[in-house]
């Protein structure tokens, strides 16, 4: 009796595998072993970073919403707390892109918040 291998399946399953490792170096791109060992692992680390990725560019937007901020004379921490007295719906990432790309319309909203803290 011949046994059923499913020649289809199995080898649509190799070219998935190779098509991602499309890329790699050596042979972890054209060995069938070393490639699905090294894409299982790439998978892991990708979907790990992405979620770090999220935190590295908060942490960078804070550092630029400081320094913009000391510049003004103010901390971050007494900022972001005066712009939610004022009611300020701008999140860190459009406050950093304002602190580096257009500095007069951050010292708008650095004035905002100074006023929501006096008041």
């Amino acid at each position: 009796m011949v046994r059923v291998t499913n020649a289809v399946a199995s080898h649509r399953r190799k070219k998935r595998m190779l098509r991602r490792a499309k890329g790699f170096v050596g042979d972890r791109k054209n060995h069938q072993r070393m490639t699905q060992e090294a894409v299982m692992r790439a998978m892991a680390y990708n979907y790990r970073h992405r979620k770090e990725r999220k935190r590295e560019f908060r942490s960078l937007w804070i550092v630029r919403i400081s320094a913009a901020a000391k510049i003004h004379g103010i901390s971050y921490s007494k900022l972001i707390f005066g712009l939610q007295q004022a009611g300020c719906q701008l999140d860190r990432k459009i406050l950093a892109d304002l602190a580096v790309t257009d500095p007069t319309a951050f010292a708008a909203v650095v004035e905002s918040a100074k006023q929501a803290l006096a008041a």
